[in-house]
């Protein structure tokens, strides 16, 4: 499972955790998570969110 950061306020969406406050259940991947799906830190669009690179 993947991690996505917010590139404006550096929340981090993690795929194996969702976010089910804002209904996204947990193990949803990040392309199954709605296009409409906003930061719930700062509020800006999925588009703003970069993935997080593993070293490994």
């Amino acid at each position: 499972m993947k991690k996505y950061v917010c590139t404006v306020c550096g929340f981090v969406y993690d795929e194996a955790t969702g976010h089910p406050e804002t209904g996204v259940a947990p193990g949803t991947i990040w392309k199954d998570v709605p296009k409409d799906w906003v930061c719930p830190i700062c509020g800006v669009p999925k588009k703003d969110f970069k993935e997080i690179k593993s070293n490994s």
